[in-house]
């Protein structure tokens, strides 16, 4: 069955990076815009019986709304299924609505079950992506196959060079991220070839207002990761690192997969009491400008993505790990 990898134009440079790490070109589509705001996406070339991948992250920006790339890339899928594609991927760095996994408050949607539903519908038979909010609610929406990588140790790999002999702690910004952090801990430890302290904070949020500051783990002369799945206003990661440096952190350096950087997002780039933030490429860091970004590093998962997609055309599963040359299941 012969490979296609597509990239919706928002995406064009993140699927340029994937079909160069893939070795195999992109292949070409159409985008048309109509007069009255609606629009065709086509594939140029014969998808019949081909194994057919779409490269397209659902961030909102100034060009186009979340929703807006949402109908793009649904309408696309469904357009390579009636054209007669065996398979059909969504591959999605950034998946929307992924955090609404759940009713907080009565009558609440849970949109990410309705997001599956959709996906379902246009015809799709699997989706990739990384870091998902909760692992548990993506896997449990889809009744196709979802796919999850993650970026563990991508951030172990570039961590483990800035860390030095300094002792270490990895801490989780809020008791749901804990699993998460752990797996971090581990990828960390295992470049490191030393023990890495552990930590969480308390958190709760209400009505978008965060509170709790309680920090329990040994920090005190530590060098600390404080790792997340995303970053949106930033006020979760301020509030961890704050507490970090009053129990007697060392140095505080920050990650998550994610940078959304909505609202105030830049305040925690120009805080003292960070030492540097890492994030990946999922989501392209367009809301900040220069000198917001001299403490942000922005690591790519192009590669990973390429692994992923290569594994599953084989008819594999991805291993799921960011790192360079990581192994093929």
């Amino acid at each position: 069955m012969a490979l296609r990898l597509f990239a919706l134009n928002d995406s064009a440079e993140f699927g340029r990076r994937v079909a160069g790490a893939m070795q195999v070109p992109l292949a070409p589509h159409e985008e048309r815009e109509f007069e009255d705001g609606e629009h065709k996406t086509r594939p140029l070339d014969s998808v019949r019986g081909c194994d057919a991948y779409v490269a397209y992250s659902l961030y909102g920006d100034a060009r186009r709304s979340v929703n807006d790339k949402l109908v793009r890339l649904l309408f696309f899928l469904g357009a390579l299924r009636d054209a007669g594609a065996a398979r059909v991927t969504a591959v999605m760095p950034y998946l929307c609505y992924a955090r609404k996994d759940r009713r907080s408050k009565p009558r609440d949607p849970v949109s990410t079950r309705y997001l599956a539903s959709l996906f379902e519908a246009v015809g799709a038979d699997r989706v990739l992506t990384l870091d998902v909010h909760n692992l548990a609610a993506y896997e449990n929406a889809f009744r196709i196959r979802a796919e999850h990588l993650e970026a563990k140790q991508a951030f172990a790999d570039h961590f483990a060079g800035l860390l030095g002999n300094d002792p270490v702690a990895v801490v989780s910004p809020d008791i749901g991220g804990v699993k998460r952090a752990e797996a971090f801990r581990e990828a960390l430890e295992r470049n490191l070839g030393r023990p890495a302290a552990r930590g969480f904070m308390e958190k709760s949020r209400s009505e978008g207002v965060v509170s709790g500051d309680t920090l329990v783990g040994d920090i005190a002369g530590r060098s600390v990761v404080v790792i997340d799945d995303l970053i949106s206003s930033g006020t979760t990661l301020r509030r961890a690192i704050a507490a970090c440096r009053a129990q007697g952190a060392r140095r505080v350096f920050a990650a998550a997969t994610h940078g959304l950087f909505t609202a105030n997002a830049v305040g925690l780039l120009s805080d003292p009491a960070l030492e540097q933030l890492a994030v990946t490429d999922s989501v392209p860091p367009f809301r900040l400008d220069a000198a917001a970004q001299a403490k942000l590093r922005v690591l790519p998962v192009a590669p990973l993505f390429a692994r992923a997609i290569l594994q599953l055309h084989g008819g594999g599963a991805p291993s799921g790990d960011a790192g360079p040359g990581g192994p093929l299941a």
